[in-house]
């Protein structure tokens, strides 16, 4: 008897311990500047929202207010049904320009379906709606989708609230990769390691992680398939394999190697078959990011004698120089656009996230901290993910990229870094 009570003991606090650790692991987001203009918008309660075992609505609100470019109008606990139009004068008079309508329906086979529409108040008529089907599980990825909707109806911009992050956790001894929500929630650890893991790197479809791993006692690259938990060594030559980056279709990778020499840039199939230099140079090349449109990749070289950004062409060639200001522009990062470039830049001895307008050269520093580093943009390019310090530890923050909206992106008592902005989840 007392041999099985110790035993349940044993579960327990293992169990308890567990929880302590996801509940410390989750990243929680500090607003710390927003948007000069920001939409007001009514998102009520669902209709027969109670029918569902986790709410929906509420992410929905969190997910807009934390964009930084939306004011959440408050009409107390009263809901918007779908099935009718809502009175569009009186929730104007309340300040709002826009507001959701939103039932949720019970299906039969357990699963619920969410109607809502959308209305622009001022112009008193519908800015378009969708039929949602969700499973109790799904309602955080059900809620994010709705805000997406709204996001991109009201912005012009395709929203990013559906998307997921990927970022290192370093906690005493211990490494995990860890996969989230864009809002921090829902944190997994892919992998969970006693040795370094850096430079994550999504895949187009979402599906695959390419990063680093030091766990053989030096850098190799591997390829992880999230469903499955399965691994490939996709770069193992000798010396440092590094700094893998997808390119658009999802065939190939882009990595910097040491085999033969100082760290120089190759190409090679996702398999890790294929294996093609692509420049030779006499300075230290790293960094690649392939460019949105598959023609270029960008990259950070000294071969000028300073850190700046270059560009090659996939198929080879001759690198073009793209930055010029400064002695000190590191880790290319291009929107999916392909308008932007975000960057490291060195400014007056800190080291801070720049963007540049590719068209017209025009370069402009978006935050004000000293020790920045990792950019990684939204699918939509409006905000920017990166590692930062505070307090002397690790944290990841966000900036859009006009630098008017701001974010701190924390765990307690762990250092975070090497973000990644991954594509949006499948439903």
């Amino acid at each position: 008897m007392n041999k099985t009570l110790h035993a349940l003991r044993l579960i327990l606090a293992t169990a308890l311990a567990a929880l302590s650790l996801a509940a410390h692991a989750q990243l929680s987001i500090e607003i710390t500047g927003a948007g000069a203009a920001r939409f007001p918008v009514v998102v009520p309660i669902f209709e027969n929202e109670s029918a569902l075992p986790r709410g929906v609505s509420d992410i929905v609100k969190a997910d807009l207010e934390r964009s930084g470019l939306f004011n959440l109008v408050d009409i107390g606990p009263l809901s918007l049904p779908e099935s009718r139009v809502p009175d569009l004068a009186d929730l104007r008079s309340r300040g709002a320009d826009a507001a959701l309508a939103a039932s949720v329906i019970p299906q039969p086979d357990g699963r619920y379906e969410i109607r809502f529409r959308l209305f622009d108040t001022q112009k008193q008529q519908e800015i378009g709606g969708q039929v949602l089907r969700m499973a109790p599980a799904q309602n955080r990825l059900t809620a994010h989708r709705i805000a997406d909707f709204i996001y991109e109806k009201l912005t012009g911009l395709p929203g990013y609230f559906s998307t997921r992050i990927a970022y290192v956790v370093k906690s005493g001894a211990r490494y995990e990769l860890q996969i989230a929500d864009a809002d921090g929630a829902n944190p997994q650890a892919a992998l969970v390691s006693r040795e370094p893991i850096i430079s994550p790197a999504w895949s187009p479809d979402g599906q695959r992680l390419a990063y680093v791993s030091f766990e053989q006692k030096k850098p190799i690259v591997y390829v992880h398939t999230l469903a499955t938990g399965q691994r490939q060594v996709v770069a193992n030559f000798k010396g440092s394999n590094s700094a893998p980056t997808w390119s658009p279709d999802g065939q190939q990778l882009a990595v910097v190697l040491t085999k033969d020499g100082l760290s120089q840039l190759y190409v090679l199939s996702a398999d890790g078959s294929g294996v093609r230099r692509l420049a030779t140079s006499s300075g230290i090349d790293t960094e690649p990011a392939w460019a949105p449109d598959g023609q270029w990749i960008y990259f950070t070289s000294d071969r000028g004698g300073s850190p700046q950004i270059y560009r090659i062409p996939t198929s080879g060639g001759s690198a073009q120089r793209v930055t010029f200001e400064g002695t000190y522009n590191v880790t290319p990062r291009p929107s999916a656009d392909g308008r932007l470039l975000a960057f490291i830049t060195r400014n007056n001895g800190r080291f801070q996230v720049a963007v540049q307008d590719l068209t017209t050269r025009q370069t402009t520093i978006l935050t004000d901290s000293t020790r920045d580093e990792s950019p990684s943009f939204a699918p939509n390019g409006r905000m920017i993910l990166y590692a930062s310090e505070s307090g002397g530890r690790g944290i990841l923050a966000a900036v859009s990229s006009d630098g008017r909206v701001k974010q701190r992106l924390s765990v307690q008592a762990a250092d975070v870094r090497e973000p990644a902005w991954g594509p949006a989840q499948k439903q």
